[in-house]
């Protein structure tokens, strides 16, 4: 397995894995020079922050005092994220298990977020199969919300970046999601999955039933409550590919999972100038649950100071 990591954005730039074949193939989405990342792009697999996922109409109140972020798609929030910021290498480690650690600091009051925070992130490759991204951030003077998410889009078909992954196969471990409103944004409600389109309790492909689904495809918050635990970590989701025979095991402490179908990437021009259509990558991002300031039953995302997030996931 070979991983390229980019400074801008803490990006996977590729991640070369073996099919059944032995030839190594790149799995993630993404583009050929440094220009498409610098905007927003949906098919960056960058890291998000420091709030990833949506803010309804990108304001929330903390120990009461009410913020607003600016705008970028209403109602959603956020402009220039920690996928815009060029990182600091901290550490670059060779050898079995290579790793390589980048930092970046966020002012106060950047973005609209209260608050210094010192962040980390290290990608380290623990075996000849397996990456592992942990996540560090530290509130130096201020409560702040953080959650920070990988938005890598994958495809694991031996004909990638072409083929959609609707015959890909999936299982995920979770029992409910959080319905969403005609903005994708969470209404607050906590859903079984059972007897749903969204039920991917039992493995089965993603294309069986995302015409059930209201909308264009899966953009859903799947929370993470039946999954076996190890080493601190739940597994969160197995997808499989049939042709390639290839398959990304996610194992997360973070308490859910946004199962994310690719749904708006509609010819944009990536990796040697192939033009990505909807359904070409598939995104598992584990993080916090979204818009958690304003829905009183999700768990909160606030770090204070002299607490510490921690984010691990491989």
């Amino acid at each position: 397995m070979r991983a390229k990591i980019a400074n801008l954005g803490c990006t996977i730039a590729s991640l070369s894995v073996p099919g059944k074949d032995g030839k190594l193939a790149d799995v993630v989405l993404g583009f050929d020079s440094v220009e498409p990342y610098l905007v927003r792009n949906r098919s960056s697999a960058a890291l998000w922050g420091r709030v990833a996922n949506r803010i309804k109409e990108g304001k929330f109140t903390l120990d009461g005092v009410e913020y607003s972020l600016p705008i970028n798609k209403p109602p959603s929030s956020g402009h220039k994220g920690f996928d815009k910021v060029i990182w600091e290498v901290a550490d670059y480690k060779k050898g079995e298990n290579p790793s390589i650690t980048f930092k970046c600091h966020s002012h106060d009051g950047e973005e609209g977020y209260q608050g210094d925070i010192a962040v980390t992130a290290t990608y380290t490759l623990t075996s000849s199969t397996t990456m592992r991204l942990d996540m560090e951030a530290v509130p130096e003077n201020k409560a702040t919300p953080i959650s920070l998410a990988q938005h890598a889009y994958w495809n694991l078909a031996e004909t990638q970046p072409n083929a959609p992954i609707l015959n890909h196969s999936i299982q995920i471990w979770a029992n409910h999601i959080t319905p969403v409103d005609q903005n994708t944004i969470p209404t607050g409600e906590i859903m079984p999955v059972k007897g749903t389109a969204f039920d991917f309790t039992t493995e089965k492909k993603i294309g069986t039933s995302i015409h059930e689904v209201p909308g264009l495809g899966y953009d859903h918050n799947y929370v993470l409550d039946c999954g076996e635990e190890k080493s601190g970590l739940k597994h969160a989701a197995k997808l499989k590919d049939p042709s390639s025979s290839r398959v990304l095991d996610l194992w997360t402490n973070a308490p859910r999972v946004q199962f994310y179908t690719g749904n708006y990437v509609n010819g944009v021009v990536g990796k040697g100038d192939t033009a990505y259509g909807k359904h070409s990558g598939v995104c598992l991002e584990t993080q916090g649950f979204p818009n958690a300031f304003n829905q009183p039953k999700f768990p909160s995302v606030v770090v204070r100071p002299g607490e510490k997030y921690k984010h691990s996931k491989d």
